[in-house]
């Protein structure tokens, strides 16, 4: 099915940028010498399971502008064109693949828990990491091993926003719907329609039996 962008799309859009911004609100866990711990990442995450990886992508691009303006929409407060030449610049950056991944993969097919938790893992925190962590080292002049192992101590943190993201987009996608793209709601459809026709069936053959 083509994926045909409707206006209320924009509005999606709109409203994931605000979620992860909303989420940077909360502001960062503070590890000496480390990028800070954020919840924004979890926006992003979620992002990409129920936008899909266009109005996804659109979503933190939008992001992107609004910290290029001076906009304080990063974790702590943060804004402006200096977080482009920071150390974290990499994970910011990596955003953008990373939520282009995320999308693919999760709407790859009728959207499942799997499929969920298999997108925001790759797209999530492997693309995400493969972009940042070489970024930080270069930046800070770190050995690549040693920024790659500062980085493991944020792999509980970001699978538990796996999790999240996996609960809250099924639970999303079970009572609003119609947040999700046109092809990703026809799938539901389409898959309920099988359903009941399997279960007329079975109860055909029960009547006949």
């Amino acid at each position: 099915m083509k994926d045909v962008w409707e206006a209320r799309d924009i509005a999606r859009v709109a409203v994931f940028t605000a979620i992860i911004v909303v989420l940077g609100l909360m502001g960062p866990i503070p590890v000496p010498g480390l990028v800070p711990i954020t919840a924004q990442t979890l926006g992003v995450m979620l992002a990409g399971a129920v936008l899909g990886w266009k109005r996804a992508a659109a979503s933190v691009l939008v992001l992107y502008g609004l910290i290029a303006i001076g906009l304080p929409v990063l974790a702590g407060g943060h804004g402006g064109l200096g977080v482009f030449v920071g150390p974290s610049v990499g994970y910011l950056i990596g955003w953008l693949p990373g939520v282009i991944v995320v999308g693919l993969i999760a709407q790859s097919g009728r959207l499942t828990w799997w499929r969920v938790a298999v997108g925001t893992i790759i797209g999530g925190i492997v693309v995400i990491y493969a972009i940042g962590v070489p970024v930080q080292a270069f930046i800070t002049q770190l050995p690549l091993a040693g920024a790659a192992l500062a980085s493991v101590a944020f792999l509980p943190g970001d699978l538990i926003k796996v999790v999240l993201a996996t609960i809250l987009a099924l639970a999303l996608f079970r009572a609003y719907p119609a947040a999700f793209p046109a092809r990703v709601r026809a799938t539901r459809a389409a898959s309920a329609a099988v359903g009941a026709v399997s279960a007329h069936g079975e109860g055909t053959a029960r009547g006949e039996a």
